[in-house]
């Protein structure tokens, strides 16, 4: 049994998704779609740059979904005969709307709109260099967890992606976070680093963009997925179509259970993953997951050709 996983932000690069977009005609659609609900050339912005307009989490958001969104419908296209053979989808943060998208249970206009404000509010939640994320290496999610609980006081410090054993990233005010790495640093001499991010992404300071986004929800209406959709925030199948809104505003500031689903998706019967979208991240934290799962990706035309 196989699951389709698409990646979240930092995943982009200029040019992503080019040789798709000068090959197939509905991977244009797909982009003139997203283009006519922004009223945004987003895709001259996708293929041609500037890097750091792409980068803007505003923009990097719906772009990372276009992408992914336009290279599966390449792949039904062309590969596949049967869905069937894919038992859950699932994306990480952002990748979570690229997967309710492709499983028909949101409209690829809607989930443009959505992704584009959702970037602006993640980034307007927060004043810059207010806030910090950072990765943690080596680390179990217990002892990570205790450290931040028994140095716990106005300010926040918490575990925003349990990404795969050994990569955990924590999320919030940024003294806080300079102060928990150096004391993992110091007293435990692990390794851990900053990232270059603008916002403390996955945690309780994004409150403010997830009670904006709960406004937008209102007015989306969110069908029975085609094929099951695992949640970030419950590691788990969404059973209800009727709790999508409220598990996508949760993840907000919620920590992306990315391992555990991982995990409950290989209980579940999965033995293959295939990554859709820009760059391989999942497909390397799958690989830390557990060396005997089958992973493939499509980013360019001949992985396309090499998957069966």
């Amino acid at each position: 049994m196989k699951a389709i996983v698409f990646p979240g932000q930092g995943s982009q690069y200029v040019g992503m998704g080019k040789e798709f977009y000068d090959n197939f005609k509905e991977v244009k659609q797909v982009f003139e779609e997203v283009d006519d609900a922004l009223n945004f050339k987003l895709s001259k912005l996708i293929l041609e740059g500037p890097k750091q307009d792409l980068d803007l989490t505003e923009n990097t958001q719906p772009a990372i979904m276009t992408v992914g969104v336009a290279i599966y419908k390449v792949l039904i296209k062309e590969k596949i005969k049967n869905l069937n053979q894919f038992k859950f989808f699932a994306g990480h943060s952002l990748g979570e709307y690229t997967a309710l998208i492709c499983a028909d249970s949101l409209n690829l206009r809607e989930g443009a709109k959505l992704l584009k404000a959702r970037g602006k509010f993640m980034q307007e939640a927060v004043p810059i260099n207010i806030g910090a994320m950072a990765a943690v290496l080596g680390v179990e999610l217990s002892f990570l967890n205790e450290i931040l609980s028994k140095n716990n006081n106005n300010e926040i410090s918490q575990i925003s992606n349990d990404n795969c054993p050994g990569q955990i990233v924590i999320s919030g005010h940024k003294n806080k976070i300079n102060e928990i790495l150096k004391i993992l640093k110091e007293d435990h001499k692990k390794k851990a680093v900053l990232l270059p991010v603008s916002a403390p992404f996955h945690c309780s300071l994004m409150q403010p963009a997830a009670d904006r986004m709960k406004d937008l929800f209102k007015n989306i209406v969110f069908k029975k997925p085609q094929t099951d959709i695992i949640s970030n925030v419950t590691a788990k199948l969404v059973e209800d179509c009727s709790l999508i809104s409220d598990l996508l505003f949760k993840q907000i500031t919620s920590t992306v259970r990315w391992r555990e689903s991982i995990d409950f998706m290989v209980q579940n019967g999965v033995q293959e993953f295939l990554e859709i979208g820009p760059g391989k991240a999942l497909s390397g934290m799958i690989k830390r997951i557990s060396v005997d799962l089958k992973i493939s990706s499509i980013d360019n035309i001949s992985q396309l050709n090499e998957f069966n």
